[in-house]
């Protein structure tokens, strides 16, 4: 997931140094489809998370898994409309007009994505100290019920929150 996580900011940084999110956020349209797909994704997410395998179910082959939850955080990154807002309004800022803001975009923008890959496997390794509790049965049907609580809080917030 991380990676879909950080290759999603990929996909907001080549959007933002080349325009594509000003349109966004010039069309009040297109931001909302955004919004409404990004919210509707994410309550899938929630929903999906109550139904999730039973303990009888089959353990699923781990490239599936990993494949499913790389674009889960592909798309949970990249259907964020808050994500393109971050993207451009934030790095604009340390750009300087006169030479190459594309390129600058990029570069902060490919900075930003390492350090959260590096943020994620520092977060992994100290995690895995706590795997053989988290892997329970009990913790994991707990935090499957806490996470889809969160993803449907976070797409109703989104689906019913106004445009900036």
């Amino acid at each position: 997931m991380a990676l879909g996580i950080t290759s999603g900011s990929l996909v907001h940084t080549f959007a933002a140094a080349f325009g594509l999110s000003a349109i966004l956020m010039q069309s009040a349209a297109a931001f909302e489809i955004i919004k409404y797909v990004g919210a509707i994704y994410l309550i899938y997410l929630g929903v999906s998370s109550f139904l999730s395998k039973k303990e009888n179910e089959e353990v699923p082959d781990q490239r599936a898994v990993n494949k499913s939850a790389f674009q889960q955080g592909l798309f949970s990154n990249v259907l964020n409309p808050k994500v393109a807002i971050f993207f451009l309004t934030f790095l604009p800022q340390f750009v300087n007009a006169e030479s190459g803001a594309a390129e600058q975009l990029i570069l902060m923008g490919m900075t930003y994505t390492i350090l959260s890959i590096l943020w994620f496997f520092i977060y992994v390794f100290f995690i895995n100290y706590l795997r053989t509790w988290l892997t329970t049965p009990r913790v994991q049907g707990w935090m499957e019920k806490a996470t889809g609580t969160v993803l449907i809080g976070f797409g109703l917030k989104l689906a019913f929150e106004k445009q900036p």
